[in-house]
């Protein structure tokens, strides 16, 4: 055999591994994608509902008709200062 059949045959399945691998890698990267694209909806919804809660909270307390009873108000007090934790979280897009 030939030093140039040799690197033929080298060169060819050099080809075949690299075109397997970059399959491979682009099935890889397709799946990731899609868990990509599912988070991102999971977060949106999930900003829509800390909005949704903050605004909610908001106008309850604005009325101020949970403050006046003491153990509803140390429950309003609570969930408010949860309410505020949540809004951190929250990233204006």
């Amino acid at each position: 055999m030939s030093w140039e059949l040799i690197l033929i045959n080298v060169l060819a399945i050099a080809c075949i591994v690299l075109a397997f691998t970059t399959y491979n890698l682009m099935i890889k990267n397709e799946k990731l994608e899609d868990i990509i694209h599912s988070y991102r909806e999971y977060i949106t919804k999930l900003q829509e509902q800390i909005s949704f809660t903050e605004k909610k909270v908001k106008e309850i307390d604005e009325r101020g008709t949970f403050q006046s009873d003491d153990e509803i108000g140390w429950f309003f007090k609570n969930i408010k200062t949860l309410q505020e934790s949540l809004s951190k979280f929250k990233i204006d897009v």
